[in-house]
């Protein structure tokens, strides 16, 4: 209701603005008002309440807006309630509205306060105005004395940077649509803070509606308490109405989301009433999400920690906190887990990422080295802007941030965005008048370079409107190809230019990794196992981490960077390990590759295929990338003590059938070596060379042909 009441207010202002520009500034008194006695007692009423919220400091000013605005629809040309309006909505969700009366009070009595100049140019650089923006920056150094707040100095002389950094980025905008995740998602409350899975299957986030634990409000604030919500994306593309996560991870206290594994198994929750806001984490255990524990003293300490994001292995946990000792208030950090499985001391990322100013809102990409981060420094364009760093393994260095690009960075603070896997969607929260109340959650679209031939489609449900201006167009040259798209997005209740300008096109590269997901099973009985998965890199026969399955869905996710030759081996208790191959080529594009996996038990009969045993070309040689499941296959047979096994290999149909028989057979008898020089009795062990004798796939494509070019092992006896 009183963001409905702030709006009618508003919108009679601006009707009015017009035609009172010039207007005398009229001071709320009987002389004024001779007629009104009522009208003004009630007006100096809401004036008095509006004071008590402005004088109680910054983050009260924007419950004075409400009392202030019904003063001024009663008399619009009092000069200092219009600055103090024009105040309060600098410091509120919708600062773009500050512009207004911050004019109004200047033209009312240009004297109206000392820092009239440095608060207009805040509000024209909110509003993308640079020049004039710089310009009343500029007016407000000419204006300080001894009595200047030397805090403000320093934030217009910044300002007047991001003002330049303005002009540079929006002279070269990225392409994008912006689409509001819609009523099942968000609601008339702050909804915000999104977080996804990597493959954008399920979205948490961050809400203070009715409904969150013990439906109290924050007596500070004067809203609910924060919750935990989630959507589960549906085949038709759509998201699932919102759910709370429930206890224990929500209380009638604050509790946030801050970071989430890539395949949503583990959370990692803001907790503000433990010292000066703690992290902790609380992992999915089956259908249920167990009890929030904390991370630890190297991470958590008596100064603020705010926001957190797991490595792709999951060993390490990059996070934001204002401890003593960094570069500006607020510094992201990382912290590894060590060999007794706790977190690490923590580590500064250095004076490359990190700057004077507050970084904030760290999130590691599925492709575990681009880091993305919201700051205030750097090239920042107003506020706290998106940037991306890239880890480089070999000079253990993150390159120079990267601005992400306008209208995605606006003039206002931009924080906690998450990029899907694909890199093709974005994830962030912002403040629309078109939105459905409060903080909204959006979804931003990159539109790629290869398709800016065609028109850009927008819809009303998009919240976007297309505009071409042709006389703009004209004017471009004829070396652009005079081809240029706008959009007008209504974000953070004001107007973004988005321009396709062909004159410089500079392609944002997707992420190269591979999408591994699906559903491990038992093979008989259909049922979901709980297993665990290594990731193993080949070349390296390295283990590079281990997650499990959930024990509930069987469900597993994981992100496989291009690059490397992985080995999956997927191992459950009284089941055999089944074996996956993925040699992942540097130039590999982006893919999602849905796998499940049944297990079979260890019985007499059961057969697995050993996809991570490789030999030299046209050889029996077993190569140095077959160590790790030669390993795996070793130690199964140490720990069932009778098992009895018969090693096959098997080729494609060409060639002549006696050389694919001797050729198998011999590949096969060097996997039996192998384990008899480990101490395997050579009675437990049968080599057989099938040759072309048992296809699993057609010989007429190169796929089929790959697939039958294989090593098996199948249990003889118990």
């Amino acid at each position: 209701m009183k963001s409905i009441l702030c709006s009618i207010f508003f919108f009679i202002f601006c009707v009015g603005l017009s035609f009172q520009l010039y207007a005398q500034n009229v001071e709320f008194t009987k002389d004024a008002f001779p007629d009104k006695k009522e009208e003004l007692k009630k007006a100096n009423q809401n004036i008095e309440k509006g004071n008590e919220f402005y004088e109680m400091g910054e983050i009260f000013r924007s419950q004075a807006i409400e009392p202030y605005l019904a003063a001024n629809f009663f008399n619009p040309n009092n000069a200092e309630l219009n600055f103090k309006l024009g105040h309060c909505f600098l410091y509120s969700n919708f600062k773009q509205k500050a512009l207004p009366f911050l004019e109004k009070a200047k033209i009312l009595n240009p004297k109206i306060h000392p820092d009239i100049n440095f608060y207009l140019g805040q509000a024209y650089h909110l509003e993308k105005q640079w020049d004039q923006a710089i310009s009343n920056f500029k007016e407000f150094r000419k204006t300080i004395n001894n009595d200047t707040d030397p805090s403000l100095i320093r934030k217009a002389d910044k300002e007047i940077r991001e003002c330049q950094n303005g002009k540079d980025l929006s002279a070269r905008p990225v392409r994008v649509k912006v689409e509001n995740l819609g009523l099942q998602v968000n609601s008339e409350f702050h909804d915000y803070k999104p977080f996804i899975t990597a493959d954008e299957s399920v979205l948490f986030f961050t809400s203070r509606r009715p409904n969150t634990t013990g439906n109290e409000k924050d007596p500070v604030y004067n809203d609910y308490y924060e919750d935990i919500y989630y959507s589960i994306k549906q085949s038709d593309g759509k998201w699932s109405k919102a759910l709370n996560i429930g206890e224990p991870v929500n209380t009638i206290d604050h509790d946030a989301i801050s970071g989430l594994s890539i395949d949503g198994s583990k959370l990692i929750i803001y907790i503000g009433n433990k010292n000066n806001g703690d992290l902790f984490e609380s992992a999915l255990l089956g259908e249920n999400w167990g009890k929030p524990r904390d991370l630890g003293k190297n991470i958590n300490t008596d100064y603020h920690e705010s926001s957190a994001s797991y490595s792709l292995d999951g060993k390490s946990i990059y996070f934001v906190s204002n401890r003593p000792g960094g570069y500006g208030d607020l510094d992201i950090y990382v912290s590894h887990l060590d060999e007794k499985g706790k977190w690490g001391k923590a580590q500064n990322l250095g004076n490359i990422v990190n700057t004077e100013f507050g970084e904030e809102a760290v999130f590691m990409h599925p492709d575990g080295k681009t880091l993305y981060f919201s700051s205030q420094g750097h090239n920042s364009l107003g506020g706290y802007d998106i940037f991306k760093t890239t880890y480089d393994e070999k000079s253990m260095n993150w390159s120079k941030p990267e601005n992400i690009g306008f209208p995605v960075n606006s003039t206002d603070d931009d924080v906690f965005y998450v990029v899907s896997a694909s890199g093709i969607h974005g994830y962030y929260t912002s403040v629309n008048s078109s939105g459905m109340g409060g903080r909204d959650l959006y979804m931003i679209t990159f539109i790629p370079e290869e398709k800016k031939e065609k028109p850009l489609e927008v819809k009303k449900e998009d919240n976007l409107i297309t505009e071409t201006k042709s006389d703009e167009l004209k004017n471009e040259k004829d070396s652009v190809m005079n081809i240029v798209t706008e959009v007008e997005i209504l974000k953070k209740d004001t107007i973004v230019i988005v321009k396709e300008v062909i004159r410089e096109p500079e392609p944002e590269p997707l992420p190269r990794l591979t999408i591994l997901k699906g559903i491990i099973s038992d093979e008989i009985t259909k049922k979901p196992l709980d297993a665990s998965i290594e990731i193993i890199d080949n070349d390296q026969n390295k283990l590079m981490y281990t997650f499990n399955s959930n024990s509930f869905s069987g469900k597993y996710l994981t992100s496989l960077p291009a690059g490397k030759n992985y080995g999956i081996a997927v191992k459950k208790e009284g089941y055999l390990f089944h074996s996956e191959n993925f040699n992942i080529s540097d130039s590999a594009a982006f893919q999602e590759i849905i796998k499940d996996i049944a297990l079979k038990k260890i019985q007499v009969g059961s057969t697995i295929v050993l996809k991570n045993i490789f030999y030299d070309f046209d050889k029996a040689t077993v190569r140095q990338e077959s160590t790790s499941e030669l390993e795996r296959l070793l130690k199964l047979l140490n720990e069932t003590a009778n098992l009895k096994i018969e090693i096959s290999s098997h080729t494609d149909s060409k060639g002549a059938n006696d050389y694919n028989f001797k050729l198998s057979y011999n590949r096969a008898k060097s996997v039996v070596d192998y384990l008899i020089s480990k101490g395997i009795s050579s009675d437990r062990l049968v080599s057989k060379g099938y040759g072309e004798e048992k296809p699993i796939a057609t010989n007429d494509t190169e796929e089929g042909r790959q697939m039958n070019r294989r090593t098996e092992f199948k249990i003889l006896g118990l």
